[in-house]
């Protein structure tokens, strides 16, 4: 193939090794190709064959995990984003992504985008977005570097979030040493579209033209999913290149040009250009409707000078879409993203023989075939070694008794210890920074509640949704910690009134290539579909990131949990944590066999308290589980329950002090009864499957009715009272008595002085 216009470095096996790929993959290409790709098509095939694009390492394992059944109307992975049906001819859209690298080393930038690539691969769906959440992880805040990444992606979220008007409603915030050269950055959207209107990610119908719409394209991004491929190193810091730049106003504009070109059914098909820009966009499209394209790359807008055609095909520029038009209409695609004020440059046309073929001023400089370089297509795929990590028998030698039980008078201490601990304290200085209430639907926020919920208008329904995911239990059983990022998601959902339907996910691990990390990947995929089988909420996408590595080793195994819940009557159903009532009675439901246990493997305690991250992951039954939730939910569509809160970080005795600090000068006095137990196991234990919730006492019988016959227990904790304290006996002694002054202190101040602390030197 002539490539005489340009001055193409001459592609060998060296340079193949340069663009991530390694030498078997370049030997498939030659023999694919029957010939040495040319520098443009080693591109194509470098992102396409990376990791972030191709999931070569990962494919074999999410294909065990459960994709179909419930309300889905697409399976997993055949869309930009999942599809779930709920009723009243509406669909919910939804999906959660990571972009973890490029805000390692641009935090600001890399969370924008990450923000505004989320909301796209809603928008190309059909859907209008009515809610973003994400989930963070980062290293201790005594690290200056880490309180810059902080400052830095928490700014890059609201500022794109806000400009583009969709609210910002739930998240999560977790430090911890194992995440401190390798932050987690996960983005989440979710959008309504009625039953019928979606658009597809397709190229079908031979001679439809082929257009770029959105902004121009320039060379932020290039090799943004290869970047995404490999461990973060001091080298990663030279890559700044390869981070987008976002424009969130220009994406308000997209939106609603987009969403009005589906409306009009101008759209055969339309993706995103996101990880591997046009090259994705094309090639997937291609692929999916067994068609190929012709694309004339030097008609793409550009805006910067001396473009080459691989760079416009490999840049990650943002606020662009691939779409295929119906032919013949043309000028009505034209018109309307003319009045957005946006490009829509007609630069090809589909074809019937499978291959993407690309031109620059005439003449062919890649001929691929399509069907070679997408996932579930010709694209590699791997089986990678696994090998139980040694670090497992260590962790789970741990022996509590080798841990000083709370003193009689000092658990009082304790707690505010724990409150005052960046992964329990108040993450307001985070929430404060986003718009969560534009558009007025969200009914609950950040703060107060499990679960966020918003609105659906023109209906008595609401969504419930929520990010999830707590990686040291992984860390420490991998099946049994994928199993509990589910089942917390869950009951999250179930504590704010919501039924769980379906889950997204962004599974962020370490180096595939390394047996141990492959392993615990396996294991913890497979807890999650042990989960998702139990609870019926089947996997409808998301996304693997690989490589969260840095020198001083992997991330803490994280698969955050995205889950998507149904609150059938907004007005009735959505439930707080907050207490309503002096005099309301406290309980705390369990499974009917649940007993405490001296069971402190994995807590925030032992790891805040006595700086240890060991021992097992807390026990979960699944089953036992799901009759806790099917028991909430059933006493909340019943109008019985005044407020609920799940016991997750910090035990009993932090959802306990939540449930004060998040009332208006209410408190609990409440007896636990544990006897022959330790003090820290009951009060700061994190045992599964517990849900205190707050009851009028005039419907304590019709609560007794409605759980008998159930395999679960409300045990009777205390009543609420109007003193604004919170007062905990344990088997009849009081073992801690603080005022709501007293926890508010740490829990609202804890993150704001850590972040504003001054920088040593």
């Amino acid at each position: 193939m002539a490539t005489t216009l340009l001055r193409d470095p001459e592609v060998t096996l060296e340079l193949a090794l340069e663009h991530g790929l390694t030498e078997e993959e370049y030997g498939w290409i030659l023999e694919k190709l029957g010939r040495t790709p040319t520098f443009v098509e080693l591109g194509i095939y470098s992102v396409m064959w990376s990791e972030h694009c191709s999931y070569k390492n990962s494919i074999a394992v999410l294909k065990t995990l459960p994709r179909e059944g419930g309300a889905l109307l697409v399976g997993a992975g055949e869309e930009n984003a999942g599809l779930v049906d709920i009723g009243d001819g509406l669909a919910v859209a939804f999906k959660i992504e990571s972009h973890n690298h490029p805000s390692a080393v641009e935090p600001y930038q890399g969370a924008a985008t990450g923000v505004g690539g989320i909301q796209r691969d809603i928008f190309t769906m059909g859907a209008r977005p009515i809610a973003s959440l994400n989930s963070l992880r980062f290293g201790p805040l005594e690290s200056p570097r880490v309180r810059y990444l902080v400052d830095g992606v928490v700014r890059g979220i609201g500022d794109y979030g806000n400009a583009f008007g969709v609210p910002t409603v739930a998240g999560e915030v977790y430090f911890d040493p194992a995440y401190e050269g390798n932050p987690l950055v996960n983005a989440m959207s979710v959008g309504v579209v009625k039953v019928g209107q979606t658009a597809s990610a397709i190229a079908t119908g031979v001679g439809n033209p082929v257009y770029i719409v959105g902004s121009a394209t320039g060379r932020d991004g290039i090799h943004g999913a290869t970047f995404a491929s490999e461990e973060i190193s001091e080298a990663s810091e030279a890559k700044r290149p390869s981070v987008q730049v976002g424009d969130p106003f220009t994406e308000k504009l997209l939106l609603e040009a987009t969403l009005e070109v589906i409306r009009a059914g101008v759209v055969v098909g339309i993706q995103d250009m996101g990880a591997a820009g046009l090259t994705c966009s094309s090639c997937e499209m291609s692929a999916k409707g067994g068609c190929g394209m012709v694309l004339h790359v030097d008609r793409v807008p550009m805006r910067e000078e001396g473009m080459t055609p691989y760079e416009v095909m490999l840049s990650e520029s943002q606020e662009r879409m691939l779409i295929v038009c119906q032919k013949g209409r043309e000028a009505e695609l034209e018109a309307i993203f003319a009045k957005w004020d946006l490009h829509a440059v007609q630069i090809g046309e589909v074809t019937g023989d499978g291959r993407v073929k690309v031109y620059w001023h005439g003449e062919l400089v890649a001929d691929v075939p399509a069907e070679h370089l997408v996932l579930g297509g010709g694209a590699p795929v791997y089986y990678r070694e696994t090998r139980r990590p040694a670090y497992l028998d260590e962790t789970a030698a741990f022996d509590v008794a080798t841990v000083p039980d709370v003193a009689p008078g000092a658990a009082g201490d304790v707690l505010l210890r724990l409150l005052g601990a960046p992964n329990i304290a108040s993450k307001r200085w985070v929430f404060e920074q986003y718009d969560h209430m534009v558009r007025t639907n969200t009914v609950a926020g950040p703060g107060p509640t499990d679960a966020a919920v918003i609105r659906l208008k023109g209906t008595r329904k609401g969504l419930a949704v929520k990010t999830d995911c707590n990686g040291r239990y992984v860390y420490l059983n991998p099946r049994r910690g994928g199993q509990i990022a589910v089942a917390e998601a869950a009951r999250n959902v179930v504590c704010a009134g919501g039924k769980p339907l379906a889950i997204t996910n962004c599974l962020n691990f370490g180096n595939p290539y390394k047996p141990e990390v492959y392993w615990v990947f396996k294991e913890a995929v497979g807890g999650m579909g042990d989960a998702c089988r139990v609870f019926d909420t089947p996997v409808t996408g998301g996304n693997v990131s690989f490589y969260n590595e840095n020198p001083n080793g992997a991330v803490f195994p994280t698969p955050t949990i995205g889950m998507l819940g149904l609150v059938e009557d907004v007005a009735a159903h959505t439930t707080t944590a907050a207490l309503k009532a002096a005099g309301d009675v406290a309980f705390l439901l369990t499974p009917a066999a649940w007993t405490h246990r001296d069971d402190l493997g994995g807590s925030e305690y032992l790891a805040c308290i006595h700086g240890r991250t060991a021992g097992d992951a807390p026990h979960l039954d699944l089953q036992e589980e799901k009759a806790v939730q099917e028991a909430m939910l059933a006493l909340i569509r019943a109008g019985l329950v005044r407020s609920a809160h799940d016991v997750s970080d910090g035990g009993l005795a932090v959802c306990l002090a939540e449930s004060v600090l998040f009332s208006d000068g209410l408190g609990l006095r409440v007896d636990v009864s544990a006897p022959g137990l330790r003090r820290d196991a009951v009060l700061f234990g994190e045992a599964q499957s517990r849900i205190v919730f707050t009851v009028a006492p005039d419907r304590l019988a019709d609560v007794a009715a409605l759980l008998e016959g159930r395999p679960v227990r409300a045990t009777r904790l205390g009543e609420v009272t109007a003193t604004g304290r919170l007062t905990l006996a344990l088997d009849g002694t009081t073992v801690l008595d603080l005022t709501r002054a007293q926890m508010a202190d740490p829990y609202e101040n804890a993150l704001p002085a850590r972040l504003n602390a001054p920088v040593a030197g």
